[in-house]
């Protein structure tokens, strides 16, 4: 298999695996252990060496990698890559049994910006992590779940009854997403009864082994199942759920792993909570990357002072989607500056800072493509045409270092399923190896 095979094998993976921000993480420590990365906890004492592999896990949701190069030596540069664990979907609600028309249905509650009508219809799981009870209560048990298979699902209404449904439906948040999950019995019984009050919980309950009562809260997702597929007349086309921001995520990953450099940091920020704006403990907008670079140069007998002086000359690459131009909607891109699936990785571009737009940074990336010859574009929005943002100017507003935006493009973002190039999350992971080697 090519490098281009290999890549797209490795995101696939990550996608059938990442079905939560928990599962994404858990999934990337499986690929830095396979490669000797020792595991750290932020609120020991570190001992770190030169030639060093370690990662740490930051509330579940949240991973920090780095390796110290064998040459590492005072005020040598950080190179940073950071991309987000979560996706835009439907998370369930803390009570989540509704009990209508002889249904069971799950209670649920939109996160991020998800394009509504594209979760219907479709086959969906539950996946996340659980709070048990435990004998010491300010350690909770905590559990990941992922149920694994298709047992829930949102209908559509029938054209028969909607007449006027093609002309397009505008759906409520509250009403119109709530998942069916089963039927409910008639039996009047105060069993039958209790039963029906929580088909969901006692669900939930026998996947993780443990009584009902046992569980104390949850912080679950539902996912849709399907697979990825290739598309296209020579399979030009990846068409799969959570490509938003996973292949950032394995781009990182992957191009940490085949780093070569053997002067200064190199880290992996896989942050969680950036599609409801990354102010969180375990966001970008938090303090975390700063605390564990300040806590890396510590360790190594620097003082804060020389810590920020090395952080002077730092880089960021935030590594997330951008949107490609769409032949029904051409309108909707910029007139120039447009991004194409399958001609290569995108330099995001906004002056407004929705995405990270420094030139002196941007010069840096491209002459990284220009020497590896690896494809790019640069894109911006069209100026009446609001693009979304990332995590990019957040983290460097934390920590004030050079940032660039890049990313595939993507058609049909946020949708239940998105759509990239085949080869650009190769041209992503050439680009996040060569930040990581020169």
């Amino acid at each position: 298999m090519n490098r281009q095979g290999e890549e797209r094998e490795r995101l696939l993976r990550l996608i059938g695996e990442g079905t939560s921000p928990f599962h994404v993480v858990q999934a990337a420590v499986r690929q830095l252990e396979a490669e000797g990365f020792e595991e750290l906890e932020l609120e020991k004492d570190w001992c770190l060496n030169n030639g060093g592999r370690y990662f740490m896990v930051h509330h579940g949701s949240s991973l920090l990698a780095f390796t110290i190069g064998k040459s590492f030596t005072f005020r040598d540069q950080v190179r940073i890559g950071a991309a987000h664990t979560d996706f835009p979907g439907l998370r369930i609600k803390t009570r989540p049994e509704v009990e209508k028309e002889g249904y069971g249905q799950l209670n649920v509650e939109v996160y991020g910006g998800a394009i509504w009508n594209t979760w219907l219809d479709r086959p969906l799981s539950v996946a996340g992590r659980v709070a048990l009870r435990s004998e010491d209560i300010f350690k909770p048990n905590i559990r990941l779940v992922d149920f694994k298979k298709p047992l829930f699902t949102v209908p559509n209404v029938a054209i028969h009854l909607e007449k006027e449904i093609n002309k397009g439906l505008e759906l409520n948040r509250q009403k119109d997403l709530l998942p069916l999950a089963g039927l409910l019995g008639a039996e009047n019984t105060p069993k039958a009864e209790k039963d029906r009050e929580s088909f969901f919980l006692r669900y939930l309950a026998r996947e993780l082994q443990v009584k009902p009562e046992e569980i104390l809260d949850f912080e679950l997702c539902l996912y849709n199942t399907d697979t990825g597929d290739l598309l296209g007349l020579r399979e030009e086309f990846l068409s799969a759920p959570r490509l938003d921001d996973l292949t950032g995520v394995q781009a990182v990953i992957s191009g940490l792993l085949g780093g070569k450099r053997k002067r200064g940091i190199h880290v992996a920020a896989l942050f969680d909570h950036e599609e409801v704006g990354s102010k969180t403990k375990q966001g970008a907008g938090s303090a975390l990357l700063s605390l564990v670079l300040e806590k890396i140069l510590l360790s190594f007998g620097r003082d804060r002072q020389q810590f920020l002086g090395t952080m002077a000359d730092s880089l960021l690459l935030s590594v997330d989607v951008g949107h490609a131009i769409h032949p029904n909607k051409a309108d909707k891109s910029d007139i120039t500056a447009k991004g194409i699936l399958g001609k290569g990785l995108l330099i995001k571009e906004n002056s407004g800072q929705a995405y990270a737009t420094d030139s002196e940074a941007i010069a840096i990336v491209q002459q990284i493509c220009e020497k590896e010859e690896i494809p790019f574009q640069k894109v911006t929005n069209r100026s009446d045409v609001t693009g979304g943002s990332t995590l990019g100017p957040i983290a460097s507003a934390m920590l004030p270092v050079r940032t660039v935006d890049i990313g595939v493009p993507l058609l049909a973002m946020h949708s239940a399923r998105e759509l990239m190039g085949t080869k650009d999350q190769e041209s992503l992971t050439r680009l996040m190896t060569a930040y990581y080697s020169l």
